[in-house]
C-alpha cells in the first residue's frame, strides 16, 4: 500500500515537472536568413582585379544599425560577406591607396547580391555651396594656394658653389662689401628707438 502510494506520488511529480518545463521553457527562435554578397574590385583603367583592398559593409535592418564589417579582397579581387540578414540596407565602401573612395548603397538585399567596383584616380572636387551673400562659390577646382614669390638664383663662385647672401655692414664701404672682405665695426652698438618691452 505504501509502495503504490509512493509510486503514484512519484509519477504525479514527474508529470507536473514536465508540464512546468513545457510551460516555462524558452521558445525556439530560428536564425534569420543570411545574404551572400560578393563585391568584385577592379582597376578602372584596365579591369585587372585588385588584391588586399579593404571593403567596408555598413548594414541596417528595420531602422536598426547592425554595425560595420570590413573584409579585404582575395587574389581574385573578390570580397565575400555572408553575415548580413536578408532585407537589410547595405552601404558598401571601398578604400584603396591612390584611388578615389567608392561608396554605393544596396537597399533591401536579397539572398544573393553582387557588385562590381571599378576604382579610378582621385578627381577634383568642386563645391556647390553658396557663399555668405547667397552667390555661387567662386573657388575654382584644383590647388587653392596663393602664388609663391619668385626668388633670384643665388650667386655662384668659380668652383660652382653658391655663395651665402651677405649684407654690407653699416660701417664698411660698398667696395669692401663687394670684394668679400670682412670689416670689423668699432664703437658702441647702435640703440633701437621705441618703447621698451
Amino acid at each position: 500500500m505504501v509502495g503504490s502510494a509512493a509510486v503514484a506520488l512519484l509519477l504525479t511529480g514527474f508529470s507536473s515537472a514536465g508540464a512546468q518545463e513545457a510551460r516555462y521553457q524558452r521558445k525556439y527562435k530560428p536564425l534569420p536568413q543570411l545574404s551572400h554578397i560578393v563585391v568584385l574590385v577592379e582597376k578602372g583603367f584596365d579591369g585587372k582585379p585588385m588584391t588586399n583592398v579593404p571593403v567596408v559593409f555598413r548594414s541596417t535592418f528595420g531602422g536598426r544599425d547592425d554595425g560595420n564589417m570590413e573584409i579585404k579582397t582575395d587574389p581574385d579581387g573578390k570580397a565575400t560577406m555572408d553575415l548580413i540578414q536578408v532585407g537589410s540596407d547595405v552601404e558598401v565602401q571601398v578604400i584603396a591607396n591612390g584611388y578615389a573612395t567608392y561608396s554605393q548603397k544596396m537597399p533591401n538585399v536579397g539572398a544573393t547580391a553582387s557588385l562590381v567596383v571599378k576604382l579610378i584616380a582621385p578627381r577634383e572636387q568642386v563645391s556647390r555651396w553658396k557663399n555668405a551673400m547667397g552667390q555661387e562659390s567662386t573657388v575654382q577646382p584644383g590647388i587653392q594656394e596663393p602664388p609663391h614669390p619668385k626668388l633670384a638664383p643665388p650667386p655662384v663662385n668659380a668652383d660652382g658653389y653658391s655663395l651665402p647672401a651677405s649684407t654690407p655692414d653699416a660701417g664698411s664701404s660698398p667696395a669692401s662689401a663687394s670684394t668679400g672682405s670682412s670689416a670689423t665695426q668699432t664703437g658702441t652698438p647702435a640703440t633701437q628707438t621705441g618703447t621698451p618691452q
